[in-house]
């Protein structure tokens, strides 16, 4: 089991190249196998295109090295902290794409104002308050964690898979390591669309509730008809 888990997880950071959403040692992604409690993520620092599955690092969801003779991503303990506040996740990746980062770095959320936007998220993708200077430095990834886990109390993680870390960059998660990094793809490509919206258009509003419940659900509702079922 874990050495498929290795696979997924290099193949969805090799992804992450693939689709243009990171450059040289940038993001990570991650998966967990909730059976064993056990996390494998990328390996901190190492180029893409030298990265194999056996570089893989497990650990157990105290951040212990349970596999592995690299040291796991910087960004770990905000993994682990998803994992155990999002239940029914698998997976986590973590990019610094360029329009997705944009907005992060203007600290403002992603408003949804088309359908596209609206069949991946269902409404705006929140932005993070920005990090206090006590909880940089205190423990300054599980404290990113904690923002995020704290940014989603009012919403639900299910229907809106991804966040942006204020003045840092995107989280996405899904079932797996591959539908981690879809959801970032799609991230990168609302950010982008909305961005060119509101240069056209400065006061361009959300779409409406009738139009989003519309596009969110026939892809995700109980009744959805989007596809091959």
């Amino acid at each position: 089991m874990l050495e498929r888990l290795k696979q997924e997880v290099c193949q969805a950071n090799l992804e992450l190249v693939n689709q243009g959403l990171v450059i040289y040692t940038f993001g990570n992604v991650s998966a967990i196998d909730r059976s064993q409690g056990l996390v494998c993520i990328k390996p901190s620092g190492v180029e893409y295109q030298e990265m194999k599955p056996e570089d893989m690092v497990i650990l157990d969801l105290e951040g212990n090295k349970v596999e592995g003779k690299l040291n796991p991503s910087s960004d770990t303990k905000t993994h682990i902290m998803l994992y155990k506040g999002f239940p029914q996740i698998g997976a986590v990746a973590h990019t610094h794409s360029v329009f997705a980062t944009s907005w992060a770095q203007a600290q403002k959320p992603i408003p949804c104002l088309g359908t596209t936007h609206a069949d991946y998220f269902y409404g705006g993708v929140p932005c993070t308050p920005a990090m206090s200077d006590q909880q940089i430095q205190k423990d300054y990834e599980q404290e990113t964690g904690t923002l995020i886990l704290e940014t989603f109390k009012p919403l639900d993680y299910r229907v809106c898979q991804g966040v942006l870390v204020a003045s840092h960059g995107p989280f996405t998660w899904g079932k797996d390591a591959a539908q981690a990094v879809y959801m970032s793809t799609m991230l990168e490509w609302v950010a982008r669309s909305s961005l060119y919206t509101l240069m056209l258009d400065p006061e361009h509003k959300n779409i409406s509730k009738a139009l989003l419940d519309k596009h969110y659900l026939r892809k995700h509702g109980r009744e959805a008809y989007y596809g091959q079922q």
